[in-house]
């Protein structure tokens, strides 16, 4: 059997190449999201100021609902009580037992100028940290009173500063003159731990425990049973205590690979079995004659399997690598956007290309087997009979499936005029391919009829390059419609993703943009937050009308569906009753003034699909795991700009990072000369910057998401032309043999280049009339939904540019193997294989 299959292969090579490079494709695109998925669950960042420790007690940072979804993440640090670490140093076996804590600070030089060092949310720490540090030198003495620090020796020489002299501090937003007790060999802003603890708030980040030799494991077994509902941490997953924030970078590669993969997936599925069908319907003729002499239609079967796995298995050779390189480079992508922290590596395993060998194998076992299931059951006669031709009359059965897809798709398209949500706007791209998959399946019976239609109106005396065209459309119209499928799946595949990014952020940069009335923004970066007594300066400086703290968060809205308690991260805004003065969010019922106390605003779609009406109460897990109900004072519009809640700084106080705010937003009565006291106002305090724009608090930012999309987009994009590209070419140079019959009975090589132009032209231009199609209805669905208009927002050049390329695509994929399969004299093209 391997015999034959490497002999028949060996006149086949268009249809196998076109199989190789979707199976290499395909395994470079799903080893890249595997190992992204992989590293959601075992990658750790690495353990830094925490190496000294052998057991980390933390609080838990995810959230599990009952539902058997996957745990979300928490953004905000969740502290333990203060009082742990002496509870946990009377345990036996344990030789220490520090509390550590972070907060915002950031030392000033001589100028006033922010001295950089490190991440100033969490540069400051109390001495006792310092008992986790190996090998850090210190040169004086611990700081032992409230106006004492230690520094580390890069910040103390960058300051100008030494043991014993003065440096002013702003820590936990309050500016102060420290003296320098000590100067230390490792990163850090170090005060009395009593100082800290008043800096920090209650309770602190984590317990560090060190062991006596050999006394780990009992620890840890103990300190399970004291510090129950608390993480017990060693070894590699000490370095996700140390920064929470990979842990919702962790979190994140789970849900983008499984948002990749599904349509990733589709892709890789219809390219691989597009080109197997090509391939297996190349050898139709061959295969028939083996049931002529004797082959079993299991033979036939596995002999056409066994062929595409050879050539599947030679491209896994190289896929699987460029997979593991595809990772890397996603990786660096989610870095670049802020999505994933630059201390969380990826983890390689052998994992994601053993899954991405099974899939592809399985993909292909499938799609061969389904490719030569007709010719492999039907009688040897009739079989060799139909070798060189198509059935007549295509399935019923299918293009009713077709349709009704296409029915559903469209159905399905409506989501955004139900849900002016993300939510609303993914069915708009899922719309697009489902109608896609019934245009597979409808197609023949479409481009039969279309064909048949155009046959009986062509005028007497057409050209024969034009009647043969219409005639090949008719005859063969499983051929035809596959390459029209292929190329309406890349219309549809790009107009529905593109413009539906692109809506979606226009639509949210408007409610922005509507929604905020300030017209400057001050923040804080080089602080780690706002200094506490900022917005009182603000508010006298002349000619602001009016000021408002503004700090994002993400809280988690748990629900229940068919009967259990599901659960998602939300983003929110944390806004004091003065927000009305800087924003206007549309508010539909109650007041933003009410926002103090536990109370909270909801967007007008969350209030109807969580029942959280004005006056109800919600209950919500906040940033830092705390649970919490509050009453509903406010409905407003604009959510898809603002978020579905705003929360009261009331009831997130405590509950954030740095406990601080991110950002003032500032309305003016728009003169210059306010903006010339605010511009004096933050070059007179150190590490102030002022935005020119309200809407800088994630307004006009590209979001990160939308860039990811992107760039998958276009690699998916050029893997799909490339696809389609190879089996349009596998597809023509299998027609020598018509070609060569053709010039047998007397048409010359031009009249067939000819005919070959008049089929591109139709394929063109039904694919492109049937993509445009199955793209305009949820388009314009979304665009009603989120623009109240019936176009969506996208650059103007994207349809004509998809136009002009599938237009090449189909052009020089024929016309090219056109010319080559021209070149063999006819007699010879026949007897080949």
């Amino acid at each position: 059997m391997l015999y034959l299959a490497l002999r028949m292969a060996r006149y086949r090579i268009a249809a196998l190449v076109a199989i190789a490079c979707a199976a290499l494709g395909g395994a470079a695109f799903i080893t890249g999201i595997g190992v992204l998925a992989e590293s959601g669950f075992r990658s750790h960042a690495p353990v830094g100021r925490l190496a000294g420790a052998d057991v980390v007690v933390s609080a838990g940072q995810s959230y599990k609902a009952t539902g058997g979804e996957p745990a979300i993440a928490l953004p905000e640090r969740a502290r333990v009580p203060g009082d742990l670490a002496g509870r946990l140093a009377r345990l036996p076996g344990v030789t220490a037992a520090i509390g550590d804590l972070s907060f915002p600070a950031a030392v000033l030089d001589r100028h006033g100028a922010v001295v950089p060092a490190g991440d100033p949310r969490t540069a400051g720490h109390g001495w006792a940290s310092t008992g986790l540090l190996e090998h850090a030198p210190v040169t004086g003495t611990p700081p032992a009173g409230p106006a004492e620090i230690a520094l580390d020796r890069r910040t103390a020489a960058a300051a100008g500063v030494t043991a014993g002299g003065q440096v002013s501090v702003v820590a936990a937003g309050h500016r102060a003159t420290y003296r320098v007790s000590a100067v230390i060999g490792a990163p850090g802003i170090y005060f009395a731990d009593a100082t800290a603890a008043r800096l920090a708030g209650p309770g602190v980040d984590l317990v560090a425990l060190r062991t006596a030799p050999g006394a780990r494991t009992s620890v840890t077994a103990k300190v399970h049973e004291a510090a129950r509902g608390l993480n017990v941490s060693t070894g590699a997953a000490r370095g996700d205590v140390e920064a929470p924030d990979t842990a919702t970078g962790r979190g994140t590669l789970p849900l983008l690979a499984s948002s990749l993969a599904g349509v990733t997936l589709l892709v890789v599925g219809f390219i691989v079995g597009g080109a197997l069908a090509v391939s297996i319907g190349s050898q139709r003729r061959d295969l028939a004659l083996m049931r002529a002499v004797g082959a079993t239609p299991r033979q036939v079967r596995r002999l056409a399997a066994l062929q595409a796995t050879i050539v599947t298995v030679a491209a896994l050779v190289p896929g699987v690598p460029l997979g593991y390189l595809l990772a890397e480079r996603l990786r660096l992508l989610l870095v670049s956007t802020g999505m994933l922290p630059s201390s969380l590596p990826l983890t390689f395993s052998p994992l994601p290309a053993v899954a991405a060998v099974i899939l592809l194998l399985l993909v292909v076992r499938v799609s061969s087997w389904c490719a030569a299931f007709r010719t492999a059951r039907m009688p040897a006669t009739e079989a060799v009979a139909e070798s060189r031709s198509e059935p007549r009359d295509p399935s019923k059965g299918r293009a009713f499936a077709g349709l009704l897809l296409i029915v559903g798709a469209t159905v399905l398209s409506v989501g955004p005029l139900l849900a002016r949500s993300q939510a609303g706007a993914a069915v708009t791209a899922l719309a697009g391919i489902i109608a896609t998959i019934g245009l597979a399946l409808a197609g023949p019976v479409m481009v039969g009829r279309i064909a048949h239609t155009l046959a009986r109106r062509l005028p007497v005396g057409v050209a024969a390059s034009t009647w043969l065209a219409v005639a090949n459309s008719r005859g063969y119209a499983l051929r035809v419609a596959g390459a029209i499928t292929t190329l309406a799946m890349a219309v549809v595949f790009t107009l529905t993703y593109a413009l539906t990014q692109t809506t979606v952020l226009k639509a949210t940069s408007a409610d922005v943009s509507d929604g905020t009335r300030a017209q400057f923004t001050m923040t804080a970066p080089g602080l780690g937050g706002v200094p506490d007594d900022l917005p009182a300066a603000v508010r006298a400086t002349r000619g602001v009308k009016a000021v408002a703290p503004v700090t994002s968060t993400a809280v988690i809205w748990p629900y229940k569906m068919f009967g259990d308690i599901q659960a998602d991260s939300q983003p929110a805004r944390i806004l004091n009753p003065a927000a009305p003065g800087v924003l206007d969010l549309d508010v539909r019922a109650g007041d933003l003034a009410d926002l103090t106390g536990a109370t909270v605003a909801v967007a007008s779609d969350a209030a109807k699909t969580r029942h959280a009406p004005l006056d109800g109460t919600v209950n919500l897990i906040l940033g830092d795991g705390a649970h919490v109900s509050a009453r509903v004072v406010a409905v407003y519009g604009r959510g898809l700009g603002f978020g579905p809640v705003a929360i009261s700084r009331d009831l997130a106080a405590g509950h954030t990072a740095t406990r601080l705010d991110q950002s003032l937003l500032i309305r003016t009565d728009g003169t210059a000369a306010a903006r010339r006291g605010l511009t004096a106002l933050a070059a007179s305090r150190p590490g102030l910057a002022l935005g020119d724009s309200g809407t800088a608090d994630n307004g006009d930012a590209v979001p990160p998401e939308l860039w990811i999309n992107v760039a998958v987009l276009t690699v998916l994009l050029g893997y799909l032309l490339l696809g389609i590209a190879n089996k349009l070419v596998a597809t023509t140079a299998g027609r020598r043999h018509e070609f060569a019959a053709l010039q047998l009975i007397g048409a010359t090589p031009g009249q067939i280049r000819k005919m070959m132009r008049r089929e591109a032209a139709l394929i063109c231009t039904v694919a492109l009339g049937t993509g445009f199609l199955l793209s305009v209805v949820p388009l314009v669905l979304l665009s009603i939904g989120f623009l109240h208009r019936p176009w969506p927002a996208g650059p103007i050049w994207l349809p004509p540019g998809v136009a002009l390329v599938v237009a090449a695509i189909a052009f020089l994929t024929m016309e090219i193997p056109t010319r080559r399969a021209l070149r063999i004299p006819p007699a010879q093209a026949l007897t080949r294989g």
